[in-house]
């Protein structure tokens, strides 16, 4: 006699942003492998959504990409709306597209403060906005993408570390501005993981002096891999933590 799984997302509709690559690729893989339809947001490759895309369907999962730039209102629009059009009301929207620029405080400039916090925060806002209207009467989850850095506050990083920490903050207002419709908002915040960003910046490469002082101090012993916060953001986006909201995860093997 045959036993059938039911799967912790199924009939589920998710939106991830910046899910091209990294993170938000593995994200998108394991929300649609527990049966959620997933929109796989991309700014600007293409050919990296595709491939996600074309993952989820040959196992026999759900997903479409769309094209976004979510620091443009207009393109948020247009996300929400082809979205909606694809899969009916939104369940999950997970906030992952963001960018890092560092520098040395001497090195700060206008454009570059103004690139990260239009993406990273107020990207994430206007995002959440946009959803938050078209989601299913009965609630859902918003996951924030933020990082350790909000509190490890590393030098040379002084614009990017304040958009996760505001990140963080935001998290917290609007788990409580959303509670009272259902809609929990919850953060991830990972530490450092091998992603092909990383990986092209030398910054994980397997030679990379920094990746081997990190896997020395860690209590774990390695860096982590992207899966390792995918698989938080699934337990996020069920029913697993139905009464988790305002909280940040620290996924970081021990390094916070």
């Amino acid at each position: 006699m045959s036993t059938t799984i039911s799967k912790k997302l199924a009939g589920k509709h998710a939106i991830v942003t910046g899910a091209s690559k990294g993170i938000g690729a593995s994200i998108a893989r394991l929300l649609a492998a527990e049966g959620a339809s997933v929109i796989v947001n991309y700014a600007s490759s293409r050919d990296g959504a595709d491939r996600v895309v074309a993952e989820i369907t040959g196992a026999g999962g759900k997903a479409l990409a769309v094209q976004a730039d979510v620091s443009k209102q207009e393109d948020i629009t247009r996300l929400i709306a082809e979205s909606v059009a694809a899969y009916g009301p939104i369940d999950i929207l997970v906030n992952n597209a963001g960018i890092y620029q560092m520098a040395p405080l001497e090195e700060v400039t206008a454009e570059s403060f103004q690139q990260q916090f239009g993406l990273n925060v107020l990207g994430l806002l206007l995002t959440t906005k946009e959803a938050v209207k078209q989601f299913n009467p009965t609630g859902g989850s918003v996951i924030n993408i933020s990082s350790v850095v909000s509190t490890y506050a590393p030098p040379g990083s002084s614009v990017y570390s304040g958009t996760k920490g505001a990140v963080d903050t935001i998290t917290r207002v609007l788990s409580k501005e959303l509670g009272a419709r259902g809609i929990r908002v919850n953060a991830i915040n990972p530490g450092m993981v091998d992603t092909e960003g990383t990986r092209s910046a030398g910054i994980t490469a397997d030679e990379s002096e920094f990746r081997k002082h990190l896997e020395t101090i860690s209590p774990l012993g390695r860096i982590g891999r992207p899966d390792d916060i995918g698989s938080a953001a699934v337990f996020l986006a069920s029913d697993d933590s139905s009464w988790v909201t305002g909280e940040l995860f620290y996924i970081a093997g021990g390094l916070h």
